[in-house]
């Protein structure tokens, strides 16, 4: 039987013989959202959890989180009418008091042709900020109770009125992205991210739980802290088509749209499979392999103790971290890694080796990319053609059990 699974831009076609026993694993089938900014301004008259913009006292600055091109959020189609109701709440606000922040965390800050891709052609003469966690001037907004030091870019906590625009997704240890995230963790200071981060190992946090999960809860303190004002969030289908859409605060929409998430993206974990072929679900996902690391949280749930694991992902843009790239070269193999890391004091780029030498220390681990043989070998891992793999996989056992999980990214497993 043939499978088409998304692969970058594009697809990939594979062949797995019909004696094979094949689970496919695809996110369920909901309708988007018929009008969608009709749904956004009937959300922007009625927020849960905070007042409407124009209930709110007049700013005199606003600033609006947005995230950068390694999330299809609709900031095309949404940030127009945000700003159309913002100058029309406040008709004395300055446009270049509006600032727009595109935050990406500890990624590489957009450059113009990103931020043209990213961002609508008319924003009305507001302000433009390329969020960079190691270099932008930051605000000190306190600390949460786990001792993380909220440090938000200063274009952002400056703003008398704070808002976020991001998606609801899987995460394998935050939980869900979504809330005050696009915040807390997208205009954040490196140091603020190393912190939150370093509760990755604890048990509670993994993909699609909120509770007790010490990275989330310090999220969302963080966003409490840093003034969080209104979120604008959304699901997105497979096919990056609004399914949900809310405006409210943070903390308030997080659990109503992770719900959503879970009944689109979550599986009740049933069984093991023998081989599990994981597409990240195409770009912007597979976007680098730092983002495409994403997808092994899901294929390591459910790969049996032996069993073997394909990912599929482009890698359009490299490698996709520098830290990354400069920890995992210095070791040969994924156990020594692991031992390091554990000794080591936390360190961003590291902690993304650590998730793959998790599983690749478990499992035979096979990459198709884009990627140079020498990059994937210099990250510890091996690059194969994905049809040749699996025919070898499958005549050593022809009768193996096989998973497809068509948007590994965005997935996940529950016991």
């Amino acid at each position: 039987m043939n499978h088409t699974l998304k692969y970058g831009s594009g697809s990939l076609h594979l062949e797995i013989p019909d004696v094979c026993d094949v689970s496919v694993f695809t996110p369920q089938q909901v309708e988007p959202l018929n009008n969608p900014l009709a749904v956004f301004m009937k959300a922007l008259d009625a927020p849960e959890g905070c007042p409407a913009l124009e209930n709110m006292p007049a700013p005199e600055s606003v600033a609006i989180a947005v995230p950068d091109e390694t999330r299809p959020f609709p900031i095309k189609l949404l940030l127009p009418p945000l700003l159309e109701r913002i100058f029309t709440s406040y008709p004395s606000l300055p446009p270049h008091m509006v600032r727009i922040v595109v935050g990406g965390g500890l990624h590489e800050p957009p450059d113009q042709a990103q931020l043209a891709r990213i961002l609508p052609e008319d924003l009305r003469g507001c302000t433009v900020v390329s969020h960079d966690a190691q270099n932008s001037p930051m605000r000190h907004m306190g600390f949460t109770s786990r001792g993380t030091p909220v440090e938000i870019n200063a274009a952002y906590a400056d703003a008398d009125l704070k808002i976020v625009m991001g998606m609801v997704d899987a995460h394998q240890f935050v939980g869900f992205t979504g809330g005050a995230k696009g915040v807390v963790i997208g205009c954040a200071s490196a140091r603020m991210i190393t912190k939150n981060h370093s509760q990755l190992q604890d048990p509670n946090a993994f993909a699609g739980n909120l509770e007790n999960n010490p990275v989330r809860d310090d999220l969302n303190e963080a966003g409490i802290l840093a003034g969080v004002k209104m979120a604008i969030n959304v699901v997105m289908t497979p096919d990056k088509k609004v399914a949900a859409l809310y405006v409210g605060d943070p903390c308030t929409l997080l659990h109503t749209l992770a719900e959503k998430t879970r009944k689109l993206y979550g599986f009740k974990l049933a069984r093991n499979w023998d081989i599990v072929v994981a597409s990240c679900g195409g770009a912007p996902k597979d976007i680098c392999l730092y983002q495409a690391q994403k997808a092994l949280d899901s294929a390591r749930r459910c790969a049996g103790e032996h069993g073997r694991i394909l990912l599929l992902a482009e890698c359009a843009q490299g490698i996709g971290d520098e830290r990354y790239e400069d920890y995992v070269r210095n070791f040969t193999d994924h156990k020594s890694l692991l031992e390091d890391f554990k000794q080591q004091e936390f360190k961003m780029g590291a902690h993304k080796a650590f998730l793959f030498s998790r599983v690749a220390a478990q499992h035979e681990l096979v990459l198709h990319t884009a990627l140079s043989e020498a990059d994937a070998a210099r990250c510890l891992l091996r690059k194969a053609d994905a049809q040749t793999t699996l025919d070898t996989w499958l005549a050593a056992n022809p009768r193996a059990s096989v998973a497809i999980l068509t948007h590994a990214n965005s997935m996940f497993f529950y016991n």
